[in-house]
């Protein structure tokens, strides 16, 4: 059944096309081997989130009374079947390419992936000693057996092997404490690596007392929802930090399966883990690539991409002081190209400088441990008003925010969490500083987090300005966030859930009068996802108006492209390259005097409507130029632009045109 149209692709198939992307870099042999394994990784991490976070939305649709449910999605159960299915297509190509050109490659380059059952005598020996003395005291082997279906508990997102012997049930959790891949010693030049599920396979196949026993992997994902009853009342932040041991022990969403468990087997399995047919997700003989990320690299040779170290910002960098340097001029960063130690800078220049009184910051994903969060810390301690927003709601990030405000808070700082029912997605930074009786303000508006680790491989735009105008709206945001203000009232900034859509609306809208008027009109939009039906009927407005329009969509994209009367004028690409695209760039032509905006804000519902996010305006000329020529090189690229067509079937751009890598040309451009 299609549960899409020729108007709207439903966004969780167009999800499923996205991570097809992904898969294609394991393919791309442009791509150097291991930086191809870690796609692999990626594939597998991406899709074990969808499954813990979007398929238990649809599931939990299924329980809401039926004439509300229709209209809010296509049947839940056709969209989990055709999930199903298009999962276990991309499966069988994940598993074709691992076997048929990922280990064909790594034997090329001297190195083996062993099934046990390839062990020779001196590896089995060494096998044994391993798990003799290793693995095994790990295992507590007595409690794998299970007769009484109500003892069985399968860990979120853990690696099992499973085995059915005179009905009896056996489930052994892979050690997490370990590597998951084991090295034996290399021979005549060529190297030898086991997953540590083999040297288990081999080692409890001995100790069984079924001689014909085997085993299978097993993994299950679980509901990742915390499902807080009551946001309204109380303390939001104790509530999901008491909620979050609850999502290990979620629904299942996802029974992951060794394809080749027999029938009889399965249907036990079901029976004691208490699943459907549907829950069921056949897979290959190891699960959970995601360990990927840390596959060994025995030899001495270079099979990654070579490093792109960050340039220094042109102006930035030689500045003695950052504050003095922005008030001359607005400063763009971009950012894994340039370097995000710029942000870390303007913040520890903050904490220390004494004229600075005030420091307001929202915080969405927060690193570790980090220069940054340091700062912060340091300047509350220095007697500075900080003020910071911590969003715990940010998904799987809950448990580390909630570490680092209280740290914050410690430290004398002012930590503010979560609104009830609605998530503060912006990034912005706020600074006062008061010089000869004067208030000077500051402002850093971002596409990405104030996060060190990821701004090494998202691409991020973020703009350092001493506006006027713009500091003046950004102050009212943030007394929107401190609960001073219910509305703010900004003149250049875009703020949702406030006047974002109206003003993106207004855009189109002149670009659509525009044309009608024979003028030039165009629009380029770049962003992670286009979900928003209403912002995409508008599009298709604009496209029967005879507005150009391109799109650079990273994910998800609902806007059906290529459709005549509908969407013919309207060309998408999305790129997927070394770095992931993260920033949300928005142009307008405007009659000659372009308009172009940057933030955290796609263009789905939840952004526009549900979440707190700001978009600010590029008034520099300098930047704008900057901003343009960066945007022209990715519309440019023939290397790793895929076309989103009506079927979405992810073909590469191929033109006579000379070859253009954008996020490679994006660094030729800075380091020129």
């Amino acid at each position: 059944m299609k549960l899409y149209n020729s108007k709207f692709y439903h966004r969780d198939l167009s999800w499923l096309r996205f991570n097809h992307r992904v898969l294609q870099e394991v393919k791309d042999k442009r791509n150097p081997l291991y930086e191809r394994i870690k796609f692999l990784a990626i594939f597998s991490s991406n899709l074990d989130e969808f499954f813990k976070v979007r398929v238990s939305d649809i599931r939990q649709i299924k329980k809401i009374e039926k004439p509300l449910r229709k209209k809010l999605i296509t049947k839940p159960n056709k969209v989990l079947k055709e999930i199903k299915k298009q999962v276990h297509l991309q499966q069988e190509e994940f598993g074709r390419i691992f076997k048929n050109e990922i280990l064909p490659d790594l034997e090329n380059e001297g190195i083996y992936l062993l099934d046990y059952h390839e062990f020779s005598e001196s590896q089995k020996n060494i096998a044994d000693d391993y798990f003799e003395n290793t693995l095994k005291p790990l295992l507590d082997l007595d409690r794998t057996f299970h007769t009484n279906p109500e003892t069985i508990f399968v860990e979120n997102e853990a690696s099992y092997l499973t085995t059915l012997s005179k009905g009896t049930l056996q489930l052994v959790k892979i050690p997490d404490t370990e590597p998951r891949f084991f090295l034996f010693p290399s021979e005549n030049g060529k190297h030898y690596i086991t997953f540590i599920d083999d040297i288990l396979k081999y080692s409890l196949g001995k100790i069984h007392p079924d001689d014909n026993v085997r085993y299978y992997a097993l993994k299950i994902s679980r509901d990742a929802e915390l499902y807080i009853e009551d946001e309204f009342s109380g303390d939001l932040m104790h509530k999901i930090k008491e909620s979050l041991p609850k999502r290990d022990k979620g629904q299942p969403t996802r029974v992951l399966i060794d394809e080749r468990m027999p029938k009889d087997f399965q249907n036990t399995l079901k029976e004691a883990l208490d699943v459907y047919s549907a829950d069921l997700v056949l897979g290959g003989r190891h699960h959970n690539f995601k360990d990927f990320f840390t596959f060994p690299n025995p030899t001495n040779k270079d099979l990654e991409f070579e490093d792109f170290e960050p340039i220094p910002h042109p102006v930035l960098s030689k500045s003695d002081n950052i504050f003095d340097t922005i008030d001359e001029k607005d400063q763009l960063l971009h950012y894994p190209y340039q370097q995000f130690g710029h942000v870390i800078d303007l913040v520890e220049s903050a904490a220390n400088d004494p004229s600075v009184k005030t420091i307001k910051m929202t915080l969405y994903r927060l690193a570790d441990e980090s220069r940054l969060n340091t700062a912060l810390a340091k300047a509350a301690k220095n007697g500075k008003e900080v003020i910071l927003f911590i969003e715990v709601k940010a998904r799987f990030d809950e448990r580390n925010n909630i570490k680092w405000g209280t740290i914050f808070e410690d430290s004398g700082a002012t930590v503010i969490y979560s609104y009830p029912d609605i998530k503060v997605h912006s990034k912005i930074l706020y600074i006062e500083r008061k010089t000869e009786s004067k208030i000077k303000r500051y402002a850093y508006i971002s596409t990405g987090n104030f996060n060190e680790k990821t701004a090494k491989i998202y691409s991020d735009f973020g703009l350092m300005t001493a506006n006027k105008k713009i500091t003046k709206d950004l102050r009212k945001v943030f007394m929107v966030l401190q609960r001073v203000t219910i509305v703010p009232k900004t003149k250049r900034l875009l703020v949702s859930p406030f006047t974002t859509r109206l003003v993106l609306e207004q855009l189109v809208n002149k670009e659509i009068e525009n044309a009608r008027n024979g003028k030039e009109a165009y629009i380029i939009l770049k962003m992670n996802s286009l979900e928003d039906e209403s912002m995409i009927k508008l599009l298709y407005k604009a496209n029967n108006a005879g507005v150009k329009i391109d799109l650079i969509v990273r994910g998800i994209c609902c806007l059906v492209a290529g459709i005549k009367n509908q969407s013919e004028n309207i060309k998408v690409i999305s790129i997927l390259d070394r770095f992931l695209e993260h920033s949300r760039v928005y142009i307008f032509g405007n009659d000659g005097d372009e308009k172009m905006y940057v933030g955290s804000a796609d263009w789905m519902k939840r952004n526009l409507s549900h979440r707190i996010e700001v978009l600010v305006p590029i008034l520099d000329k300098d930047i704008q130029k900057t901003l343009r020529d960066l945007i022209d090189i990715q519309l440019s690229d023939n290397v790793k632009a895929r076309i989103i067509d009506a079927k979405q079937q992810n073909s590469y751009v191929s033109n006579s045109e000379n070859p253009v890598r954008a996020q490679y040309a994006t660094y030729q451009y800075f380091n020129q």
